[in-house]
């Protein structure tokens, strides 16, 4: 399932974001994608770790491989 949101707060503030939640036995891989840049991002974590903490997860990572490009 993927999910088209603005960032609301720190690096990634305004900028259009596409989060993907692809489940895989136990877990959970969820994908980032800024939508300007197309750059990406992917974690994967526990499915019981429920979305939210999830989706802040992919969010930092995104924000890290963005600041580590140059991007942002």
């Amino acid at each position: 399932m993927a999910d088209k949101k603005t960032a609301q707060g720190g690096a990634l503030a305004g900028r259009e974001i596409i989060i993907e939640f692809h489940p895989i036995g136990t877990y959970m891989k969820v994908v980032a994608m800024d939508v300007k840049t197309l750059t990406e991002a992917a974690t994967q974590g526990p499915a019981s770790a429920g979305e939210k903490v999830l989706e802040y997860n992919a969010l930092k990572r995104l924000e890290y491989v963005m600041k580590k490009k140059g991007l942002i």
